[in-house]
């Protein structure tokens, strides 16, 4: 593979788990803020790959590299959390800053939703969306940094 091709395929699977983000948003899953965190390192690394694809080297392969171990850190972090492994933030977890609000607060129907990061919303397998993103992100993370290592040019098989 050519280290375009590859760094085209890393920046397509980044838009592919920011798009599946969205599609699970729309049909009715609204994430949580570490949701939220997860998916900025997959803008990143998209704007990245249209940057590398431009320019070359082998330093944006490395930022994107980096940036799918950041969302796949955060991922981890996140899973950590949803098993109770640790504590997560305090403004999503355990009493999710909701201290100070009346019952009807929590009752009301047209009131925000709260979403809560310790919580896991949907599984496949076992895995709750933030590990599968974990997972997959590190995929990501080894595809770029094959990137990295190949010559320019060169249509070596990765």
């Amino acid at each position: 593979m050519t280290r375009n091709l590859l760094i085209l395929l890393a920046g397509a699977g980044s838009f592919a788990l920011l798009a599946g983000a969205f599609v699970f948003q729309v049909l009715g899953y609204p994430p949580c803020a570490m949701c939220l965190w997860q998916r900025w390192p997959h803008v990143a690394a998209i704007l990245i790959a249209a940057v590398a694809l431009r320019f070359g080297g082998r330093i944006l392969p490395a930022l994107g590299a980096a940036a799918a171990a950041a969302t796949g850190g955060i991922g981890v972090f996140h899973t950590g959390v949803e098993r109770g492994w640790w504590e997560g933030p305090t403004s999503c977890s355990g009493g999710g800053g909701m201290e100070g609000l009346s019952g009807s607060d929590l009752l009301a129907l047209d009131g925000p939703r709260v979403v809560m990061c310790d919580q896991v919303t949907w599984e496949f397998l076992t895995l709750s969306m933030a590990s599968w993103n974990a997972v997959l992100s590190f995929g990501l993370m080894a595809i770029w940094i094959t990137a990295v290592m190949i010559k320019a040019g060169s249509s070596r098989t990765a």
